[in-house]
């Protein structure tokens, strides 16, 4: 089980950091105006990244028996809240 811990608790970190990423690349692309780029990090970050850490999350808490902790739930809303913001300003209401 220990084994197990250790590599969601580094895969989780691995999703942290490509999605910090993918929001940087976002950046890059709205300055330079590229939007399909954007809306296609946009998703990537949507419907991959955030859905993939939440679930590893979810997984470790499983596996050590305890609730959610509330530090993960801030982390993925404000990644959504990010993403949301985003999606304003490249007026995408639904993807």
């Amino acid at each position: 089980m220990v084994k197990r811990d250790k590599k969601l608790k580094k895969a989780i970190e691995s999703y942290k950091e490509e999605i910090e990423k993918h929001f940087e690349k976002l950046d890059k692309d709205i300055l330079e105006n590229d939007e399909i780029t954007a809306r296609y990090h946009i998703k990537e970050i949507d419907k991959s990244l955030i859905a993939s850490l939440e679930k590893k999350m979810n997984l470790l808490n499983e596996i050590k028996n305890t609730k959610e902790s509330p530090e993960n739930k801030r982390l993925i809303n404000l990644y959504r809240k990010k993403l949301e913001e985003y999606k304003k300003k490249l007026s995408m209401n639904k993807l």
